[in-house]
């Protein structure tokens, strides 16, 4: 049975004397690669070099855009006006949006998480909530104040979606590290989850191979659901 390659895009922060280095690097958390590991892929750290997008892509077999703890640039949703808590990381951007555009292209397996599904909304066309709290009044804590390796709330899974399927439950308990969140439903766009308060926690694409969006984190294993999630990526990566 063939072993998936699957690319992993990587977190990047600037350099500091207090930091790991002096000068910029990258950064991807353990269980983001042994999440795709586990589920029976070989992952490979991708770095932000958007002019090699297409290199990257005539390798992998699969493409996982991770989270991390900045924003997509509303100027690229159509907005003007920038929330004061939104932080930008332009080059990390730019070369996800290069991977995820090719990838579509190919109809390569995605899975965005967390960020990385608010960065593929946009991709697809979809505008996202700069800050929660602005437009969700009696919103949950959706930067949970627990620990991330555990639940912070649940979500409502849409019956019929891919989600759903793959799943096989009507709810999952998920951990939450996040203040914006998708907006809309696009054209060719699905939302298959939703929180308690009515934020939209989940996008997938019908006409594609296997294109999902979570805003939880399921490397963490919160729940059975999450294992499920990466099996049935690295499944659809196979072929």
């Amino acid at each position: 049975m063939k072993t998936p390659l699957i690319g992993i895009t990587m977190d990047s922060e600037d350099g500091s004397p207090s930091a790991y280095s002096k000068f910029d690097w990258y950064a991807l958390r353990e269980n983001y690669a042994g999440a795709v590991a586990h589920a029976g892929g070989l992952p490979l750290p991708l770095p932000h070099e958007p002019e090699l997008a297409n290199q990257y892509l005539d390798l992998i077999d699969g493409l996982v855009v991770t989270g991390g703890a900045f924003d997509v640039s509303p100027a690229m949703y159509g907005e003007s006006d920038v929330h004061d808590t939104v932080i930008t990381k332009d080059k990390r951007t730019r070369f996800e949006w290069a991977m995820v555009q090719g990838a579509l292209e190919r109809d390569m397996p995605i899975l965005g998480i967390c960020g990385g599904q608010q960065l593929l909304h946009v991709v697809l066309g979809g505008k996202l909530v700069q800050h929660i709290p602005d437009l969700y009044k009696d919103c949950l804590p959706h930067e949970q104040p627990n620990p991330r390796d555990e639940a912070g709330h649940t979500v409502t899974v849409k019956t019929g979606t891919l989600l759903h399927n793959i799943v096989g439950e009507d709810e999952l308990s998920v951990n939450s590290a996040h203040h914006q969140a998708v907006l809309d439903e696009p054209a060719g766009v699905v939302i298959n989850a939703t929180a308690p308060d009515t934020v939209l926690e989940g996008i997938e694409v019908p006409d594609k191979k296997f294109c999902l969006g979570v805003q939880w984190h399921p490397e963490f294993h919160i729940c059975e659901g999450d294992k499920k999630i990466f099996a049935a990526f690295i499944e659809a990566s196979r072929s």
